[in-house]
């Protein structure tokens, strides 16, 4: 670039120093741009890659994740539930993976961590198969109404990694979990 405009300008109206410098120091930084590009793109990949190696420690752990959903197994599904303070009310809705209402009902109301297992069966009574995945929605509030509830939780054993997405995530109980959704593990 700089030899073509060499030999290419006009000498009656050259150009000036301060111009060629200019021209010269962004072609560096271009170039080292383009390098710091590639070394980027590497990082990123070495960074998937231990990412992924790490997950792989988790299989065969038990895991608690910030998630709302979990499959019916052996007829049943325990969730978890975290509130910043004691609630005065606290009334949990599970559904199908359709969307469905199929239990409505109270829980505890303890500030702190919370569980609710849940029998697998509908409003109805009737017992559910197992292999479903079910969503759990908390709504808790304290005395004035305010809303309580942090987050809820799935505890299970990993059994697997799914690497076809950027972030790997982890199959507990048959649910894909987020590796930074984990907060808990025990052998």
């Amino acid at each position: 670039l700089l030899v073509s405009e060499l030999q290419n300008q006009d000498p009656l109206n050259a150009t000036s120093t301060t111009d060629l410098v200019n021209q010269l120091t962004s072609y560096a930084n271009f170039t080292s741009q383009q390098s710091i590009n590639s070394s980027l793109t590497s990082l990123s990949s070495s960074c998937s890659s231990l990412v992924t190696l790490n997950s792989v420690n988790y299989i065969g752990h038990t895991v608690e994740a910030k998630t709302d959903t979990s499959t019916l197994s052996n007829g049943s599904a325990t969730f978890g539930y975290s509130l910043s303070s004691a609630a005065s009310d606290v009334s949990i809705t599970v559904k199908d993976s359709s969307g469905n209402t199929v239990y409505t009902g109270t829980g505890t109301g303890n500030a702190g961590s919370n569980s609710f297992t849940w029998d697998g069966k509908n409003s109805s009574g009737t017992q559910l198969t197992d292999g479903g995945q079910y969503t759990i929605s908390v709504t808790a509030t304290d005395s004035a109404g305010n809303s309580v509830l942090n987050y809820t939780t799935v505890t299970g054993t990993v059994t697997g990694i799914d690497t076809s997405t950027s972030t790997p995530s982890l199959t507990v109980n048959g649910v894909s979990v987020s590796a930074a959704n984990i907060i808990g593990v025990t052998s």
